[in-house]
């Protein structure tokens, strides 16, 4: 997927790292203001309030050499790719969030960085040098199941090559079609577990911090850089329980 914005970063730290939207926000100042790597302070990321889904020349290059020089051939694209940005009324006047230097390892600064600077480094570094890899490839596969008289039929895929994936993986890259194990024709499977439940017609799922940014966004309600107040002071006047 593109590069991080203040939106996807936070929708992210969220999901994969379980921290609310103001506690991204504030890790992501403090590797932007620069951290003391033994030699003084230095700007781990770029800025952190943007739109732009777009890098720069330089870094873009660099990120390639490094994909090539650390995965075989097939993990990088001919050309370097190019994001646009979705989001209405999008303003790029800066890149996306990534890395100062993608030499500059989750490894290597670990040491100088406390647990949540490190895991959100860690995070727009492995989606800033995933986003120049070739994109992973799935084998569509039907599976048709006879139990007695019934055929039932599962759908889903198979993982066929790995591409960005053995970086980078999103809980949304889960979502959509799931994954199936291997299956042999004619070969007899085991049943684990027979249920049988009536369904009714639910309700909107509840918003957790992640999906209402994304909504934020979706109706243009704010600036990115103003959602983790706007979800702070909801919780803050108890408008809203998490």
């Amino acid at each position: 997927g593109a590069p991080f914005t203040t939106s996807t970063l936070q929708q992210a730290g969220v999901r994969q790292l379980g921290m609310t939207t103001d506690r991204v926000m504030r890790t992501a100042q403090q590797l932007y203001e620069g951290i003391d790597l033994g030699e003084g302070p230095v700007g781990l990321i770029t800025y952190m309030r943007t739109d732009s889904v777009n890098l720069a020349h330089e870094p873009t290059t660099d990120i390639r050499k490094y994909v090539g020089a650390h995965f075989h051939n097939e993990f990088l694209p001919p050309s370097a790719i190019a994001y646009k940005a979705k989001t209405k009324n999008a303003q790029e006047a800066h890149e996306a969030v990534r890395p100062t230097s993608v030499m500059r390892t989750p490894e290597a600064v670990k040491p100088f960085l406390t647990h949540d600077q490190a895991r959100l480094y860690e995070l727009i570094w492995k989606r800033t040098v995933a986003c120049q890899m070739t994109p992973a490839q799935f084998d569509t596969i039907a599976a048709d199941i006879t139990v007695g008289e019934g055929t039932f039929r599962a759908t889903g895929q198979t993982l066929a090559f790995a591409g960005f994936l053995a970086v980078y993986q999103d809980d949304e890259d889960d979502e959509g079609e799931s994954k199936l194990p291997a299956l042999a024709e004619g070969e007899t499977l085991p049943v684990d577990k027979l249920y049988g439940e009536q369904h009714f017609t639910q309700p909107p799922p509840r918003y957790t911090e992640a999906s209402l940014v994304k909504t934020l966004e979706e109706y243009g309600i704010g600036r990115p850089s103003t959602y983790a107040s706007i979800i702070s002071t909801l919780q803050d006047r108890e408008y809203v329980v998490l």
